[in-house]
């Protein structure tokens, strides 16, 4: 066990040195405009060339950038506020996360009973009534969805707040007089549950075909005919296998989710990396070392995501093998390829 979790830690390590290294290319070696200097608020903010001194050698450069971003954490100079990049990320890190771990509790909420109730009664009124309400959210647009669920909750009936953000921690000293769990979560639930409908319908539907296949597997007629009830069926035969899939989506959609946070942050006004690049990107030119710190922060959390899917696979499923042969983890690609024949399983239409 110990052998395969270090196998992962190194594949995620060496893939985040990969992503950094596209980053650096991307956002440092490839821009030919070498501007020595840009403007700021009060003075002159060196560019992205001249901070992490890459006129010379592309390797040496690399290095250097990787020493600074890693090891010691350092981003560079924002160009539009002179603070430095790690702050002002810091600062909006709570927000997205929040939103983004949020969203997907109630993704998998709403997904879940809509998935189950479909399995168990396929092509009947109540599966096409739900799936039909879940893929609302799936074809329409986040914007149009904030907007109109501020609209209806909040301006017509009053019941949640339409925009802004309450810190998780009260904080007297601090210039926001609202925070707390309470006021917190009162002023996330519109956001959430809009951010929750963007996927709601893919893993509903995900889930109708994974529990649809696992119920037709041999140990499942076996059980029922060893006189288990469908309760018991349902909770150590199927739910555990159907899964697989849905933890595997889970990670690939990370980087997803965190693009979609970008429209949500803007209709409700939370400050989140959203609304910070949106901001970035304005002003007498992009500011560029903002971009690229967002961009490595949200590559960071999609490895993160995907080693914590890999680890999470015995525990869901002590049968995947954590070697195959020739002492390699093969037996984990095991779920990746059921989730290639699930999707294929999921096109099919409710209706």
């Amino acid at each position: 066990m110990l052998g395969f979790v270090a196998r992962r830690l190194v594949g995620a390590v060496l893939l985040a040195f990969v992503l950094t290294l596209i980053t650096y290319v991307m956002f440092i070696v490839l821009p030919k405009d070498h501007r020595p200097l840009q403007q700021g608020q009060s003075g002159f903010v060196p560019d992205l060339q001249t901070q992490y001194h890459a006129q010379g050698s592309v390797v040496m450069g690399y290095v250097h950038f990787v020493e600074r971003v890693v090891l010691h954490g350092d981003l560079g100079q924002s160009m539009h506020t002179e603070k430095p990049v790690t702050t002002v990320i810091h600062d909006t890190i709570p927000v997205t996360a929040s939103l983004v771990l949020g969203g997907l509790v109630f993704w998998l909420v709403i997904a879940f009973p809509i998935g189950l109730l479909g399995a168990l009664r396929p092509r009947s009124l109540v599966d096409r009534s739900l799936m039909l309400f879940v893929l609302v959210g799936l074809c329409a647009h986040p914007i149009w969805l904030g907007l109109m669920s501020s609209w209806f909750f909040g301006v017509k009936l009053k019941w949640l707040p339409v925009a802004g953000y309450c810190d998780l921690r009260y904080d007297p000293q601090s210039t926001n007089l609202c925070g707390g769990p309470r006021y917190w979560a009162y002023h996330m639930i519109l956001p959430w549950l809009t951010f929750a409908f963007m996927f709601a319908a893919l893993y509903a539907r995900m889930i109708r075909g994974s529990v649809l296949e696992v119920l037709n597997e041999d140990y499942v007629r076996t059980a029922r005919a060893k006189g288990a009830g469908r309760a018991r069926v349902l909770r150590k035969h199927v739910l555990r296998n159907a899964m697989l899939p849905v933890i595997t989506m889970v990670g690939m959609d990370v980087g997803i989710a965190f693009g979609g946070t970008l429209f949500i942050e803007t209709v409700f006004d939370l400050p989140g990396m959203g609304q910070l690049l949106v901001s970035s990107l304005g002003g007498a030119g992009p500011d560029l070392p903002v971009i690229m710190g967002i961009v490595l922060v949200v590559c960071f959390a999609v490895v993160l995501a995907n080693l914590v899917v890999d680890l999470l696979y015995p525990l869901v499923d002590p049968r995947i093998q954590l070697y195959g042969k020739g002492g390699s983890s093969a037996g984990l690609r095991a779920p990746r390829r059921r989730l290639r024949a699930r999707q294929a399983v999921t096109s099919e239409s409710p209706t």
